[in-house]
């Protein structure tokens, strides 16, 4: 199973719109949001999303009821656990336990975001992903991930 991995988009709606198109050219069955949409109008372009779609509240995402209803109800509080394809992943905005989560060995993968730096490795057996910023907004340049999850890797890829 493909899944693409996004954060910290922070209101850029034109690399949004670059990450839903290349998701959707990729096939990714899955896309999970590490938080900080920031703005409610973002999911005018997230619902072009041609997959099913996972999400959680960042430090800076307002209108959290709207964003709520923009999403359909697929926006969670943090730390979101939830499994898909067999693994069991576990989903937060900040990046404090993301180490200590991985090296406890109770998910196959954890997924954050905050830090607005991508990061892909193993601790253990554990995939560790940070998509980085699709914003752009810290450190110019807008990244997500990709991770096949048949083989437990992961890309990052520059929008």
């Amino acid at each position: 199973m493909l899944i693409g991995t996004i954060s910290d988009t922070h209101d850029n709606m034109p690399q949004i719109k670059k990450a839903v198109d290349f998701f959707n050219k990729r096939k990714v069955e899955h896309v999970v949001h590490a938080g900080d949409f920031t703005s409610p109008f973002t999911f005018r372009i997230l619902k072009g999303l041609k997959c099913r779609f996972t999400g959680i509240f960042g430090n800076n995402d307002g209108d959290k009821l709207l964003l709520q209803k923009m999403s359909e109800g697929r926006l969670f509080n943090q730390p979101h656990i939830f499994e898909l394809a067999g693994k069991k992943i576990i989903l937060m905005h900040e990046h404090h336990t993301a180490d200590a989560l991985a090296d406890s060995g109770h998910y196959d993968i954890v997924i954050y975001g905050h830090t607005h730096k991508p990061d892909v490795r193993k601790v253990k057996n554990t995939l560790v992903i940070n998509p980085g910023e699709a914003g752009s907004w810290l450190y110019d340049k807008s990244t997500i991930a990709i991770a096949d999850l048949s083989d437990m890797t992961a890309e990052i890829i520059l929008l």
